[in-house]
């Protein structure tokens, strides 16, 4: 038993129970100890239970049977078997105590277990204290300053808070890697790569010298860590948006990521350039009674195209509006002063001969466009004319001999279907070998997108593989970078091979113990079978005898003597074996007396029963005070 309860008192250090150095057994727990084990052993199993309990024993009675009867419920909630009640705790006894421990401590969770291999010492006790102050003010609801209890204004005193105000913040981000790859092997990107190489290095010349430190990016101090917060979770919001949009549709595009995202480019590119465009016209939807663009692109360029003069909008239009435009414009500003000719109307008058000339141009150009598309609609128009006339000639042509030429068109006719019969029999022959290479084809097509789906769901389930993989090594990099420190601060002086003799002397002992117990009982199966062959063994010659001699007993007096002394032998002997056996029921029955009478040594029951009096005067002393009182009152 000592092993077991220094593996209990170990497992009840690592809880957070504070066990003094001199106490090695749980036969030295005091009822205050055994209340604190169990409470931190129920804390850590269950912390919704265990949060309402108390780690100590109050002073009054009746508050300790209180206690005593929360701790026994508590305990057959978590799930503990055995017979339990407010006594176990307050009247405790070593048997019961240690069943009810080995049960908390098996049910504690594999984390704790596992650190029980933790070095101890007030450091680790001090950090574990801190983590559960922080735990319990976390839980602790936030209340606004008018609603705050006198607790609860310590821990939310408002000198400690602040807005959360975020500033967009210039982080140095790492270029090497990917460009330099796509580079190597290519001799005429030399220059490309000069280029980029220098680019690379005027950013890290301008993240070295010019960017701020993150710390003093922002107006105010208290912002720096709610900045920091947003950039990093805009980081990481985009960059499970770009992995559930890869998952989803990257993979189906059958592209590598850099041709997604440029396709991706190309088609917003496209989107802006054609919503530029749309908007460069102006629309009925800008108009005050129109209705209102969905679009936020349409509606910001509605909005600068709002704020500008119309006639500085640059808009298409035909050659009829702009010759309209540069006919009736009239100036309205810049006029030159009636008070004499400056300096800008010079210039105004050789920037109207300017445009006038270039006026002149565009009307020549637009005039000889006209021409050409005339001259193309007509050409198309007398080819159409043309073979029209070709076939009113022909007609014209057949009209003299009507007879003849209409049996020379039956037999044209006929020639035309015998023609058209032979090349069907001719398209059929090509027919069905391609059909039935078009049916191959097409079932090697199915076949490929079919392995191409399976394929692609084998490939999702990878990338989740993968993810799933990277996350567990992760924690598991995590976690043994702990254990190196915590084996690090583990003291050197104690040597692995003395706790492993010391398993192996338990280990052996228990052999030996096995052995001894498996020889007591083959000898107790070797006795017994060698009692009952004895006893077989005289039954069977008290038979013999006994009909041998009643056969002589009849015509002898001496043998008829005899017989009644061996009758009376045999009941001696028979009320003899069964003394024996008598005395080895007793012998059983005061070995088992023995035993509990030290079960109820270890027990206490003594000093329970004088802590019971003690408690039941003072219960007594209580309830005195207390009617004191009331008569008082």
């Amino acid at each position: 038993m000592e092993e077991v309860d220094k593996i209990l008192i170990h497992a009840l250090k690592q809880v957070g129970t504070d066990v003094s150095e001199e106490i090695d057994s749980v036969k030295q727990f005091s009822s205050e100890l055994i209340v604190e084990a169990v409470v931190r052993c129920i804390r850590v199993i269950d912390p919704s239970l265990g949060s309402a309990l108390a780690t100590s024993l109050p002073p009054g009675m009746s508050a300790r049977f209180r206690v005593g009867m929360s701790l026994a419920q508590a305990c057959q909630d978590i799930g503990y078997k055995g017979e339990i009640g407010y006594q176990t705790f307050l009247y405790s006894s070593e048997p019961e105590i240690r069943a009810l421990l080995m049960c908390l401590v098996e049910k504690l969770p594999r984390e704790t277990t596992e650190a029980s291999d933790q070095p101890t010492g007030k450091s680790v006790a001090l950090q574990r204290a801190i983590a559960t102050a922080i735990k319990a003010q976390l839980a602790v609801p936030w209340l606004p300053i008018n609603c705050r209890l006198p607790l609860y204004s310590e821990t939310q005193s408002p000198g400690a808070l602040h807005s959360f105000h975020v500033q967009p913040l210039r982080l140095p981000h790492c270029t090497k890697g990917p460009g330099k790859k796509q580079l190597k092997g290519r001799p005429h990107t030399t220059h490309t790569a000069y280029m980029l190489c220098s680019f690379d290095l005027e950013i890290k010349d301008y993240q070295q010298d010019v960017l701020l430190p993150v710390t003093a990016q922002t107006f105010h101090h208290a912002s720096v860590v709610a900045s920091i917060l947003e950039q990093h979770t805009a980081e990481l919001s985009a960059a499970q948006e770009w992995d559930n949009e890869w998952n989803s549709q990257g993979l189906l595009s059958r592209l590598t990521p850099q041709e997604y995202r440029s396709r991706k480019l190309t088609r917003l590119q496209k989107r802006i350039v054609e919503q530029l465009r749309s908007n460069a016209l102006p629309s009925p939807e800008s108009a005050p009674g129109g209705p209102r663009s969905t679009s936020e692109l349409r509606e910001l360029l509605q909005a600068f195209r709002g704020s500008a003069p119309s006639d500085h909008i640059l808009t298409k239009g035909t050659h009829f509006t702009h010759i309209k435009k540069f006919t009736f414009t009239q100036v309205k500003e810049n006029t030159p002063s009636p008070l004499g000719i400056s300096q800008e109307g010079d210039i105004q008058q050789e920037e109207l001969a300017s445009f006038k000339l270039q006026f002149q141009q565009l009307c020549s150009d637009v005039n000889q466009l006209t021409v050409l598309d005339e001259l193309k609609q007509r050409v198309l128009g007398n080819s159409e004319k043309e073979e029209k006339m070709q076939v009113k000639k022909k007609t014209i042509n057949l009209l003299p001999d009507p007879d003849n030429n209409m049996l020379k068109l039956q037999a044209l006719v006929e020639a035309s279907v015998k023609r058209v019969v032979s090349l069907a029999t001719q398209w059929e022959k090509h027919r069905a070998p391609l059909i039935n290479e078009h049916r191959r084809l097409k079932e090697i097509c199915s076949n490929q997108d079919l392995e191409s789906s399976r394929k692609l769901s084998e490939i999702k389930y990878l990338h989740d593989k993968i993810r799933v993989s990277t996350e567990e090594a992760r924690k598991k990099e995590e976690i043994y970078k702990q254990l190196v420190i915590e084996l690090e601060n583990l003291p050197q002086d104690v040597s692995r091979s003395a706790y492993t003799q010391r398993i192996l002397e338990i280990v052996s002992n228990i052999k030996k113990q096995k052995e001894e117990i498996t020889k007591i009982l083959s000898d107790t199966k070797d006795l017994q079978k060698e009692i009952n062959n004895l006893t077989g063994k005289l039954d069977r010659t008290f038979a013999v005898t006994d009909e041998l001699v009643f056969k002589d007993a009849k015509k002898d007096e001496s043998v008829r003597k005899a017989y009644k002394y061996l009758a009376a032998l045999h009941e001696n002997c028979n009320q003899l074996i069964q003394t024996i056996e008598d005395t080895g029921t007793i012998l059983r029955e005061i070995r088992d007396l023995e035993e509990q009478i030290e079960t109820e040594n270890g027990n206490k029951t003594v000093a329970n029963l004088e802590r019971i009096l003690d408690d039941y005067k003072a219960i007594r002393q209580e309830n005195s005070v207390l009617a004191a009182k009331v008569r008082e009152g």
